[in-house]
């Protein structure tokens, strides 16, 4: 599992609180047909009615299962509004 673009996996990074809130931190890779996946999930303990003292694999599973479950229902959307002079040497 040392190429984590290859075998398209959830990973859990760490656990952080902001203001009183616990968040379950992943990274996800994954290269698909050409495409070079790369994207950070965070999801809130509580809101999955977790709490500090239960397991920590518990909270891990339980917040890796939502992330996916949510990433894959987001709609993604393409933004647009470049700037109507931007020069092709602007681009990169």
């Amino acid at each position: 599992m040392e190429n984590l673009a290859e075998n398209n996996v959830i990973r859990f990074t760490n656990i952080t609180k902001k203001k009183d809130v616990l968040f379950a931190n992943f990274k996800v890779k994954g290269i698909k047909n050409g495409v070079v996946l790369s994207a950070s999930i965070s999801v809130d303990v509580s809101a999955l009615e977790l709490h500090p003292g239960d397991p920590l694999e518990k909270i891990i599973e339980s917040c890796a299962k939502q992330g996916i479950k949510e990433f894959k229902k987001a709609e993604f959307r393409f933004e647009h509004d470049l700037p109507a002079n931007l020069g092709v040497a602007q681009l990169g």
